[in-house]
């Protein structure tokens, strides 16, 4: 079975389509002939929507586009000339640099949630997701099919049709639990007159999506949205086609196919053996060593201790740290030595080192008013363990070096206390033990794939490592009261840690944006704030 369903258009939405993507069959494609702010108003609605991006396109942008222009303008035109003066700078004189210069945006639909993680490792890219928190994935796929992917060999094996039984019983057990914690919701908290219709099902549904979401699968399929340079393209290719996972490696070459529609150019380097081949060789070399080394070293047959609870723990830190920070501050300001700035802040004495912070700090506005990069002079590193789609949003931090373990049942699970409350646990957790199952058998002839069938309420460790600025904007964003419960009480730990443990009062201090409100649906405010903008819009 061919793992993509292919999308029915029309003629005349044909003969649209055909001057704006690369494609329209299969599940990747650029985006070509659109002004830039028109591509990107695209992929900011593609994240809280259930369409296909070129669905949304024809349903809720093209009626605001000129169609009258020059039919045969298409993704082809100026790239001979761009691709002589590329070979003649690349190859002559060796600038990397060139390939930052060439952009695309790149619709990635039919994406399991492991994928999706591997798409979105890249520091320089940008990317929206589709949400969890704002689509059900109660509906189905155009083929009446559960929106989950079915890997090949997984099917074809003797845990096939189980794969998809259990699959789709996941499913089911999703959809009738979406639709109870709805009705529960709705009963615990009426609508007040101060919300429309609108607002109160949004935030309602926002807090069913929020519990419900624990019970998907990790193969569940998502649509994403990607802008970045042919260099990171390259990168992030190159990391893809050592991957163990087979969908990973083909999805590569899907990714490849269109993107050489448009940037050629930049993507020449992949296929040459003693560069893009010699490097993905590299990869695949270094992973597999360092697993069996691991695995020598490592497994001594003593018993292995699993602590399954969550868990935020700050794991390294610079006890100076506050120290280093009020160095770059002086070095950045003066004229001073590195060693003559240190010796300078050594002399000070706390009223002095207190002033000098605060002064650095300013007086912030909003969450977005942040201190320079002084702060990124110290850092720290947290273990955690979190329900898999806490890690999902974390993960997401551009700037972070993030560490993740191999998706397992071996660590338990979350069970949301909203859940409790409309009494669900039973089925909730019945459903879980089915995945955990399957997982346990999957896992002797398919432990790559075995992922596929952990359910998202699963604990997954990971490791953070991020400056100070980078967890100012962290811990202050991710404790917003219309964030995810599970990822607040994450930043709201970390902010603790690194006042108390690391003893870093003046950096926690700066932080004054964490928000510990504690709020009974979290995405009301927030429905509100986009409610009152839509009627300042409309006016």
């Amino acid at each position: 079975m061919h793992p993509y369903v292919v999308e029915q258009f029309t003629d005349a939405e044909e003969t649209v389509l055909r001057r704006y993507f690369t494609n329209l069959e299969g599940p990747v494609f650029a985006l070509v002939n659109l002004p830039e702010v028109v591509k990107g108003a695209l992929f900011a609605r593609y994240s809280r929507s259930s369409k296909s991006l070129r669905r949304l396109f024809l349903d809720e942008f093209v009626g605001d586009l000129d169609l009258t222009g020059d039919v045969g303008v298409d993704a082809t035109v100026g790239l001979d000339r761009a691709d002589d003066l590329y070979q003649r700078i690349f190859y002559e004189y060796g600038d990397d640099s060139v390939a930052q210069l060439g952009g695309v945006h790149l619709a990635c639909e039919q994406a399991s949630n492991i994928l999706t993680k591997v798409l979105e490792r890249g520091r320089i890219m940008s990317y929206l997701e589709q949400s969890t928190r704002y689509l059900g994935y109660d509906r189905r796929l155009d083929n009446g099919l559960y929106r989950y992917y079915r890997d090949h060999d997984l099917l074809e094996s003797r845990f096939g049709a189980r794969y998809v039984g259990e699959m789709d019983r996941t499913f089911d057990t999703y959809a009738l639990t979406l639709r109870q914690l709805i009705e529960f919701l709705t009963k615990k908290f009426p609508q007040t007159p101060e919300d429309t219709d609108f607002v109160y099902r949004q935030a309602i549904r926002a807090k069913a999506l929020d519990a419900a979401r624990g019970l998907l699968p990790a193969s569940s399929l998502s649509n994403l949205g990607i802008y970045a340079s042919g260099q990171a393209y390259e990168a992030l290719l190159l990391r893809m086609r050592a991957h163990p996972l087979l969908e990973v490696r083909q999805y590569s070459q899907l990714m490849l196919d269109e993107l050489r529609k448009v940037i050629p150019s930049f993507l020449k380097r992949i296929d040459v053996p003693e560069r893009g081949l010699a490097w993905t060789h590299y990869l695949e070399q270094s992973r597999s060593a360092t697993r069996d080394v691991v695995a020598s070293l490592v497994d001594d047959g003593g018993p292995t201790v699993i602590d399954a609870t969550e868990q935020v723990r700050l794991v390294a830190f610079d006890a100076e740290g506050e120290q280093r920070v009020l160095e770059a501050i002086v070095f950045a300001n003066s004229a001073l030595s590195h060693a003559d700035a240190a010796a300078r802040v050594a002399r000070m004495n706390d009223e002095e080192q207190s002033r000098l912070m605060r002064a650095y700090v300013g007086e912030r506005k909003n969450r977005r008013h942040r201190p320079g990069r002084a702060f990124e002079r110290t850092d720290y590193r947290f273990e955690l363990v979190t329900d898999y789609g806490a890690f999902r949003d974390l993960q997401r931090h551009r700037m972070l070096t993030v560490e993740w373990q191999s998706l397992t049942v071996d660590l338990g699970y979350d069970v949301p206390d909203v859940v409790r409350e409309a009494g669900l646990v039973d089925s909730y957790e019945e459903s879980l033990a089915r995945s955990a199952e399957l997982v346990q058998d999957l896992r002797e002839d398919f432990p790559e794939q075995a992922q596929y069938a952990v359910a998202l309420a699963f604990r997954i460790r990971y490791v953070i490592q991020m400056n100070a600025r980078e967890a100012m904007h962290l811990i202050e964003l991710r404790s917003g009261p219309q964030g995810h419960p599970s990822y607040r009480r994450v930043a709201h730990e970390m902010l603790r840690l690194i006042r108390e443990e690391a003893g870093h009062g003046a950096i926690a201090d700066a932080m004054s944006y964490v928000d510990f409100s504690e709020t009974d649906l979290e995405r009301l405010e927030a429905e509100r704030a986009a409610e009152k903008n839509r009627s300042k819009r409309d006016y």
